[in-house]
């Protein structure tokens, strides 16, 4: 340990024990004194201990990367702008997702093994709990644009590096990532950086706004600035109206512009709260050039603003487009995208398309493994909340002792074990969003009746807490048990049934579906998308009748299962019958024998209830539960209590009590 590093890791305890400070803590401003003690109060860090970067493994990493495709798309074009103007210093450019983790990224080449051991890399985490007080890290917790110079660094292994950060807000105002602009080296003076600083506020700004006016050009988008001139090309500030004249979107500076005690949230304000225009005059203000805008008064402040309108991509210039849809008409591309042309699928959809931007809570029905979660997810996509979280919970897979506390979160100390800051629910991380409640009729009767509040209140109370907190939350459930049946019986309460069921949708099994040979080529091309550089596997003939032929009572999962088996063992990219999973291949030659018997010998299959699919799934694998698990899409846990919930007992157990 070099002696620069100790003075170092003594100048943080100084600060973490709260003594009076030497001459070197002085010299870091506050923000980066409460980053420390944070870190070591909070995060539980040890300043004596120095860890290089963590670096998540490749899957890891590809899981965060794809969450944030369509702002990466938009964002590269700013990377690698901010990075030419810093090319030749020895900076490198990265972009995080608002867990820290770095996503995206530009560097010299040259410098690759040095940016890579120290975490300027892809992969990189570096939020404030594992790499503590740095650019990403104390720009997420803060919300605010920083430089955290050499010893302004937590970890004494990072003290070379200058890191510049500024964090690119979503368009329902939270982190939406964070833009960063590091050195490995750079001059001793924390001045030096701050045209870096000015740069990437720049840049987060532009980068922002281009993907506000990306999500939401099917919307009516109101550009605001101080002067007309550049209001086309970089307004200062956005607004996204719904067709009742609702905000549904901002950028950070229209937050800051029209956020008061009196208005704490901006979502959902009306426009004429906002500034002295009426819904009816928002065609007013549109296909005007930059000499042609024209003005409007901000109601609080009497401040005027140039204004811009943008009419809908797909709406008229002079009328709010009417978003219920007909019968015929054109679903929005996320649900559209679920579909081949399967008759009864595209009738769900026409349903959840017009549902889409309602209040009524949502109830799917479908088998398991039959795309229930990617179904809510392209309804919440399709949505007016598709800016907010989309939270997906498994009734199923949380134990029963620490549902309640997943979904209501809980107060600091409240039991034993608890975090001392508490934790916020899943509920409340939903906040302005969507939840969706998967197998909801595994949820325990005894949180039914709390569950009943959250969605008639709009509230939840921690565990532990006295004041409930307001949310603003959109429900989806799912379940492929029938909820009615369990209310009859006593499993399910009655008030809860109807409180979920605003509207029932029902997810046709991948059996029933007429475009199973789309389903399969389209299951097929994702696998292929995760492929790095290699060929995409292609079906033989033979191959896709087999596939075809089957009744998959393990539904989409199954099949996912069976095209990465297939693709993994096969020798070249065209998958041969041989390549598919044994079960498979021993139901093809089932039924060619069945096929060459006499009529009159076939005997009619038996009915496929939930319970005969399960047996027949069970059957398949000689009874083995980890391999039909894998099979039908669970986990081992849930196909236990499937069994017991439907009497099925294993032939093997049973031989041997």
């Amino acid at each position: 340990m070099h002696a620069l590093q100790k003075a170092h890791i003594h100048t943080v305890l100084q600060v973490a024990q709260q003594h009076i400070l030497n001459e070197a803590a002085l010299q870091h401003d506050d923000l980066i004194r409460q980053s420390w003690l944070r870190c070591v109060q909070d995060h539980k860090l040890d300043p004596t201990r120095m860890q290089e970067a963590v670096i998540l493994p490749h899957e890891r990493y590809r899981e965060h990367r794809d969450q944030m495709e369509g702002l990466m798309h938009i964002a590269r074009h700013g990377l690698e702008n901010l990075y030419k103007q810093v090319s030749g210093l020895g900076y490198a450019v990265l972009l995080t997702d608002d867990k820290g983790v770095t996503v995206d990224f530009i560097g010299d080449l040259q410098c690759d093994a040095s940016l890579r051991k120290t975490g300027l890399y892809l992969g990189a985490v570096w939020s404030e709990q594992f790499a503590g007080t740095n650019g990403v890290g104390t720009c997420l917790s803060t919300g605010e644009s920083l430089t955290v110079h050499q010893a302004d660094h937590f970890d004494a292994m990072h003290i070379p590096l200058t890191c510049t950060a500024a964090p690119i807000y979503g368009a329902t105002g939270k982190i939406k990532a964070v833009l960063d602009l590091s050195a490995l080296h750079s001059p001793e003076e924390k001045q030096s950086q701050h045209f870096a600083l000015q740069l990437v506020r720049m840049y987060t700004h532009q980068i922002e706004n281009a993907y506000f006016l990306s999500e939401f050009r099917n919307d009516w988008i109101l550009r605001l600035a101080s002067g007309p001139h550049f209001l086309e090309v970089d307004p200062e500030y956005l607004l996204a109206l719904n067709e009742r004249g609702k905000v549904i979107g901002h950028n950070r500076r229209a937050q800051e512009l029209f956020q008061s005690p009196g208005r704490p949230v901006l979502l959902g304000q009306k426009v004429d709260s906002l500034l002295q225009l009426s819904l009816n005059e928002l065609g007013n203000f549109t296909g005007k050039s930059q000499f042609e805008s024209q003005s409007v008064t901000v109601m609080d402040t009497h401040q005027v603003l140039s204004l811009r309108v943008s009419a809908p991509v797909h709406g008229k210039a002079n009328a709010v487009p009417d978003k219920n849809l007909s019968k015929t008409s054109q679903p929005p591309l996320p649900l559209a995208a679920l579909s081949g042309g399967d008759t009864e699928l595209d009738r769900q959809i026409q349903h959840a398309a017009r549902l889409a931007d309602s209040p009524v809570s949502l109830l799917l029905y479908g088998e398991t493994g039959s795309g229930k979660e990617f179904f809510a997810k392209a309804i919440h996509q399709s949505s007016a909340r598709r800016n907010g979280p989309f939270i997906a919970v498994n009734c199923a897979a949380i134990p029963e002792g620490l549902i309640e506390s997943e979904l209501f979160g809980y107060a600091p100390g409240s039991f034993t074990g608890a975090l001392g800051k508490g934790k916020r629910g899943l509920i409340q991380q939903a906040d302005l969003g969507t939840l969706f409640l998967d197998e909801i009729g595994d949820m325990p009767r005894s949180l039914q009746v709390r569950l009943l509040r959250v969605f008639s209140e709009q509230e939840v109370l921690p565990v532990g807490a006295t004041q409930p907190v307001k949310v603003s939350v959109r429900l989806i459930s799912a379940s492929h048990r029938d909820l009615m049946a369990m209310v009859r019986s006593g499993e399910f309460r009655e008030v809860l049934f109807y409180r979920l069921a605003g509207a029932r949708l029902s997810l046709p099994p991948l059996r029933q579906r007429q475009d199973l040979g789309w389903v399969i080529e389209q299951l097929l091309g994702l696998y292929a998308l995760r492929l790095e550089g290699q060929a995409t596997p292609r079906l033989a003939a033979a191959t896709k009748v087999l596939l075809l032929k089957h009744d998959w009572p393990g539904n989409l999962r199954e099949l996912r299962n069976v095209i990465e088996y297939a693709s993994s063992v096969a020798r070249d990219t065209q998958l041969q019958p041989e390549d598919l999973p044994s079960y498979l291949l021993g139901d093809a030659l089932a039924q060619t024998v069945v096929a060459h018997l006499p009529v009159a010998t076939v005997e009619t299959p038996a009915g496929t209830d939930e319970r005969a699919v399960l047996l027949a799934a069970l059957r398949q694998r000689a009874w083995n539960i980890s391999l039909t698990a894998t099979d039908m899409g669970m986990s081992r846990m849930t196909l236990y209590r499937q069994m017991k919930r439907l009497s099925i007992v294993n032939p093997k157990k049973a031989d041997l009590s």
